[in-house]
């Protein structure tokens, strides 16, 4: 597969997303093939290997759900699967389903132009081959290109860099090390904990605080799958078409401000004791309503607390200047206790800022020297648009998509770009995505897109092109169902707030998936309203 031989559909990406559209696409008759620049398939798994990675959402959930028969085939050993077992998981998709023979290994897209007299993409990759294709997916994932910030003099650190979204393979030995961990986001508080029991010395340096809820992780036995199948249809169609999150469980449907705060209090802790993301879903309103989210906000301040002993580093570890759940709320195994352990120790950037990295160490403050061997950049990704903007994507007309996107990217649906035909995002910005379980969301834009796809061969068409009307109506759309919430208040990867001179807005969809999936459905039984049919 390559010039010489076009196919009918190049997907960029082997994780999750790019595993489903080859299973779908080549069993509706498309000539496929998936560009992947790591060395396996898994995507956002394959590469970030750091100690302590491990999903967010319950492993029975974050898992495909299209093949009833491959869930009794693969048992998850634990209520959140770490990362081996979640890459285990990829791998065995791809055997199962014969999805290897589709897949490039080792190629990182370019560069990619769309020919309008041929109504095809030629696709350049890093290693010099040459692709031709009549559909272009972008499934290159939301949280795929590390964020690395302008430090000043880490170019002069001897010692050991890591950044946790690109973890060597092999492992790191922390034992007898002085570590130094910058940021305190997911992957800093999964990681802290695991790194502290190797380390001699932890150093943790943290700018904003996050908000944490416990997993209560536990291995998942005989019984938890008894009545996971006895509910499994149940709980994958509420899911896909009755929530805002694509995860299963109890929605609150009364506001926080409904209740007695004895009330509030007792609902708030039977979802810390439970664990998990659902803590926000206590109460209908917290993501709507400040004086609402402070009730939850000032629970989980007082949980922090309580958990950590030495009263000066508890109160650095409580976040206070945005609401909570406008951050990616996080889900830790131990994160708070870690900071009662002798050896490790919080240094709060705002009262000693970071002045410079030097050669044995970081400079905190007015000349105070942490002595570290090793440094991890836990400092997150350049998130929704990292993996699209790195790549040079030209339309056949002089515009390309960092071009079109300078003020911020603008999407149909977060599915297709006006002015770029036969080009399509899996949970581009503009869909839920990130606000999402991934894998409801990725199943139902994977399957979104094949049906396309088969309805344009079937009428003839040479491709199909979102219209610029479309694409402005859809993006007023989602900032005005954005405004509506508390997340414009945070400064967070969700604004672009991470990463330095990029344009800030929130790019998700926060109108949640049950909706979202409706809308999408409508556009395709009208016709694919908001788009325009190429002639062959």
């Amino acid at each position: 597969m390559d010039a010489e031989h076009p196919l009918d559909v190049l997907i960029i990406g082997a994780g999750f997303s790019g595993l489903y559209l080859i299973h779908l696409l080549r069993g509706a008759g498309f000539r496929v093939c998936a560009l992947e620049a790591g060395g396996d398939v898994g995507g956002t798994w394959y590469w970030n290997r750091y100690p302590g990675a491990r999903c967010d959402v319950e492993s029975l959930q974050y898992s495909f759900s299209f093949d009833p028969t491959l869930e009794r085939e693969w048992r998850w050993s634990e209520r959140y699967a770490a990362q081996p077992e979640i890459l285990a998981y990829a791998r065995f998709v791809a055997r199962r389903f014969d999805l290897y023979r589709d897949i490039r290994f080792g190629e990182r897209l370019s560069r990619a132009s769309f020919d309008p007299e041929t109504k095809e993409w030629q696709a350049f990759t890093e290693n010099g081959s040459h692709y031709r294709a009549r559909f272009l997916i972008m499934a290159s994932g939301c949280l795929s290109v590390p964020n690395l910030p302008a430090l000043p003099g880490l170019e002069d650190f001897a010692g050991r860099i890591f950044h946790t979204g690109r973890w060597p393979e092999a492992g790191v030995d922390f034992r007898g090390r002085r570590v130094g961990v910058i940021g305190t986001g997911s992957s800093a508080i999964q990681s802290i904990p695991v790194i502290a029991r190797e380390a001699a010395a932890l150093a943790v340096f943290q700018r904003t605080p996050n908000y944490s809820v416990p997993a209560h992780n536990r291995p998942l036995d005989e019984a938890d799958y008894a009545a996971w199948f006895a509910a499994r249809d149940h709980i994958r169609t509420t899911a896909r078409t009755a929530t805002v999150a694509g995860i299963y469980g109890d929605y609150g449907t009364e506001s926080a401000l409904e209740v007695d705060e004895a009330e509030r209090l007792r609902r708030y802790e039977a979802r810390w004791q439970a664990g998990g993301l659902l803590f926000m879903a206590a109460f209908r309103d917290l993501r709507i309503d400040a004086e609402a989210n402070e009730t939850a906000a000032r629970f989980v301040r007082s949980k922090i607390r309580a958990l950590v002993r030495d009263p000066e580093t508890a109160e650095a570890l409580l976040p206070r200047d945005y609401p909570i759940g406008t951050k990616r709320l996080c889900v830790d195994s131990g994160y708070y206790e870690t900071f009662n352990l002798p050896h490790v120790r919080l240094f709060d950037l705002r009262r000693q800022p970071l002045v410079r990295i030097v050669k044995r160490g970081v400079m905190c403050g007015e000349g105070t020297l942490v002595p570290l061997d090793d440094l991890v950049l836990a400092t997150g990704f350049d998130a929704m648009t990292g993996a699209l903007m790195r790549v040079k994507i030209e339309n056949g007309r002089g515009l390309t998509l960092a071009e079109h996107w300078r003020a911020g990217p603008r999407t149909y649906l977060g599915l297709a770009v006006a002015g770029f035909p036969n080009l399509f995002l899996v949970t581009g910005p503009g869909s839920p995505s990130v606000l999402s379980n991934m894998m409801v969301s990725i199943e139902q834009h994977a399957e979104w897109i094949t049906e396309c796809l088969t309805a344009l061969r079937a009428s003839g068409a040479a491709g199909i092109e979102a219209s610029a009307e479309a694409e402005a109506a859809w993006v007023d759309h989602v900032a005005e169902v954005g405004n509506r919430t508390l997340f414009p208040r945070a400064k967070s990867w969700y604004m672009g707030a991470n990463v330095e001179g990029k344009p800030r807005l929130f790019m998700p969809y926060v109108g949640g998936v049950a909706v979202y999936r409706e809308i999408c459905a409508d556009v395709a039984r009208e016709g694919y309203r908001g788009f325009t049919r190429l002639a062959a």
